[in-house]
């Protein structure tokens, strides 16, 4: 498998390192750049699987970076920020972002939205087949694969996306939003019943003698811990 290459445009340096030594434990070495003009010259220079860029930078912002990035590549783009009104996201998102992460943010949850935008770019497979289990499910990245109680459990393809991202967050509530951006690329729709629907057939597989996941009425979904 080639290696996925990355860069990350942050101002945090810190933070910076954190998910440099995060993201080299899953064998994937980040390259950092820590304002939006020496983002766009990495990007320009260098061929990235995918960019995660910062809103919030000196020099040039990340909308900015954005959308100067987008004039000569279409490299996909998971933007990060502390800015979580709705203009914004909609901003980043009509800019081309692919995804969008309000910070703080886990580590585990960046890497799956990592993992499900490059999946739907095409740009490279699964990045680590490391194994999660939470709650007695039990899932293979590397497969695809779905153990209930080390019973194997067949599952569409959306319908593990969606049960991947929740029990990477387990324990914490996902929003309706964020499962229709990673999924579809697109804010939920209220009248979208398409999400609840998948959910449900993942109860009816997996909720057998307990309860797993839980309906956050307004807001999402959240995966027992």
């Amino acid at each position: 498998m080639n290696q996925v290459s990355i860069l990350l445009v942050d101002d945090d340096a810190e933070l910076s390192a954190l998910m440099a030594e995060y993201f080299s434990a899953h064998q994937i070495p980040l390259t950092l750049a820590h304002d939006g003009e020496q983002g766009l010259a990495r990007v320009q220079d260098g061929h990235f699987d995918l960019v995660l860029l910062d809103v919030m930078m000196p020099r040039m912002d990340g909308f900015e970076t954005l959308r100067q990035i987008r004039r000569k590549s279409t490299v996909p783009v998971i933007m990060l920020t502390a800015r979580t009104e709705h203009n914004d996201r909609i901003t980043g998102l009509n800019a081309g972002a692919d995804d969008y992460l309000a910070k703080p943010f886990s580590p585990d949850e960046l890497l799956a939205r990592v993992q499900a935008v490059l999946r739907r770019s095409g740009r490279a497979p699964v990045l680590k087949s490391e194994i999660l289990e939470v709650n007695g499910i039990r899932l293979n990245p590397g497969t695809r694969q779905v153990l209930r109680d080390g019973t194997a459990v067949e599952v569409t393809s959306l319908e593990y996306d969606i049960l991947e991202i929740l029990v990477r967050s387990a324990g914490r509530v996902v929003s309706r939003d964020d499962l229709a951006r990673s999924l579809y690329n697109r804010q939920a729709n209220p009248l979208d019943r398409a999400l609840d629907v998948h959910v449900s057939h993942l109860r009816k597989k997996l909720e057998k003698d307990r309860a797993l996941i839980r309906t956050i009425r307004g807001v999402g979904y959240q995966f027992a811990s």
